[in-house]
């Protein structure tokens, strides 16, 4: 199944850019990218996916091709479910499924609890259907604090974004993502960067001795020589929002209490997709704490009984992207089961 269309939906602040495969007329899934990630994450997976279904990712505001947020608008978690809402409006959507990797997993599961006649299924890979909040509640305010520190900081400077060579962006991006294999990494930054333009010494030339010639009032006529060799503008920079920084800055975090109240309005079936080698708490020390991801599932198990499942697979973070085939053939299941449930594995 190969790629139909590139859309760019109108938003109040320019507009949200997205990738859709199949007939606009099939059963609609959106699909929604994890932190700093874009909509390529997904360029691996739905192309093993059924046929029979529309599958539209989507870039979150201030990532991929995507319009940033205007000034002093903060990237809070509840805009990006906000998002999500705009887009179904905008393909006139009433009812559709979500697929969701890590952070677009909490996006999803809170649109789902907020507005659960619209989901008729939510596909969590590697993810939770809300910011379970586990051991932050004593930084909570420093994140907030951080937060908006952070914003004022990156507009009082002004600073453009930094161009670098493909090289040292891909090894820095996989630095800081040591789940994605390189191939993946560059997918990612296909569309998460910016090449720079090639231009003529002579352009800038002519430029500078133009900008001269006003200042002290001489025809530019009347000079000649400027060469004609090609410079290359250097790098490449990212196109996502300096703004956004550490998850943990933008997060709803919710209690245990609030988190069963919520998945208690939830209408849509649900399969969590757990990789075995993946993350297990938003903050990486703390990874090795498997418990709030067990009381995930299993309040998700008592609470929606048959309407949950909760199926664990061989791979890391980014195992749709990396190993695509190891969720294809559970994620198609469930998406075509009238029940909602995988078939047996």
């Amino acid at each position: 199944m190969g790629l139909i269309s590139k859309l760019k939906l109108a938003v109040p602040w320019g507009h949200i850019a997205a990738r859709a495969w199949g007939s606009h007329q099939a059963a609609p899934v959106l699909c929604l990218h994890g932190w700093l990630d874009n909509a390529n994450s997904f360029d691996r997976l739905i192309p093993l996916l059924p046929k029979d279904f529309y599958y539209v990712a989507m870039d979150f505001g201030g990532h991929g091709l995507s319009s940033h947020y205007s000034p002093g608008f903060p990237y809070y978690h509840q805009n990006f479910v906000s998002e999500v809402r705009r887009v179904a409006a905008a393909l006139k959507w009433n009812r559709f499924s979500i697929l969701g990797h890590s952070f677009g997993g909490t996006v999803g599961g809170m649109f789902s609890c907020i507005f659960p006649e619209m989901v008729d299924k939510l596909v969590l890979l590697d993810s939770s259907p809300l910011a379970l909040d586990t051991n932050e509640v004593d930084n909570l305010l420093t994140c907030k604090r951080r937060a908006i520190e952070h914003v004022l900081q990156v507009e009082a400077s002004r600073k453009p974004a930094q161009a670098v060579s493909p090289e040292e962006m891909l090894q820095g991006f996989l630095k800081n993502n040591s789940h994605v294999g390189e191939a993946c990494g560059k997918h990612l930054l296909q569309r998460g960067t910016t090449q720079g333009a090639t231009v003529s010494l002579q352009q800038v030339m002519t430029f500078l001795l133009a900008f001269w010639c006003f200042l002290v009032h001489k025809d530019p006529s009347e000079h000649f020589g400027v060469p004609r060799d090609e410079i290359v503008m250097p790098g490449v920079w990212l196109n996502r929002d300096q703004r956004i920084t550490w998850p943990e800055h933008c997060f709803d975090f919710v209690s245990r209490e609030l988190f069963v109240h919520y998945i208690k309005n939830l209408q849509a079936h649900v399969l969590l997709i757990k990789a075995t080698e993946g993350y297990y708490a938003l903050r990486r020390e703390n990874d090795g704490n498997r418990e709030p991801m067990m009381f995930v599932s299993s309040s998700l198990k008592s609470v929606l009984k048959e309407r949950f499942q909760y199926v664990e697979v061989p791979g890391n973070h980014y195992i749709h992207m990396n190993q695509p085939q190891q969720v294809a053939g559970i994620i198609s299941s469930f998406l075509q089961n009238k029940e909602g449930t995988p078939a047996p594995l």
